[in-house]
């Protein structure tokens, strides 16, 4: 007989993004990447995405002005994402320790409410090879496959749309 209490999900929470998160969030993004997007990168990609050396202003500067939020289970922070008021999707990284448990669902339905409370028509991003299958099961399509230059690596990535009703 199995535990029941190995196998439930993580109680995850969702709150508002907050300054004194950047830090946490710029090493969740790093080790997320290292760890989860290395199955669709070369090892030159990665270390370009998420140098060890990034520095944290310019990252924090990019939650200014955005609507963010963070995933945490307690103390443990499980995932982020954050959106324009134009209604960009930046970026939305989960965890490698909480992937497949539907922390990357909560986020995006949070960032969808918002879209609908900024009266926005559609959400869009810029989807990894990782994370196109996730974004296409939430009803987003592709409007275009992108080669993109990241710190001299070129990178292949999903143009995406989501459109609000």
């Amino acid at each position: 007989m199995m535990d029941e209490t190995f196998c439930k999900p993580a109680a995850i929470q969702l709150r508002k993004y907050t300054p004194s998160d950047a830090f946490p969030l710029l090493c969740l993004f790093r080790d997320t990447v290292h760890r989860v997007n290395c199955r669709d990168y070369t090892p030159e990609q990665i270390a370009a995405w998420a140098p060890d050396d990034l520095p944290l202003e310019p990252w924090a500067n990019r939650f200014k002005g955005k609507v963010a939020f963070v995933a945490h289970d307690n103390d443990t922070i499980a995932g982020f994402a954050d959106m324009t008021t134009c209604g960009h999707l930046d970026r939305l990284f989960v965890s490698a320790n909480f992937q497949r448990q539907g922390v990357a669902r909560q986020l995006l339905r949070a960032i969808v409410r918002s879209a609908h409370q900024l009266q926005l028509n559609e959400i869009t991003t810029d989807a990894s090879i990782t994370a196109k299958p996730f974004f296409l099961a939430e009803s987003f399509v592709v409007v275009s496959e992108q080669s993109v230059l990241c710190r001299s690596q070129r990178m292949n990535n999903f143009k995406m749309r989501y459109i609000l009703s």
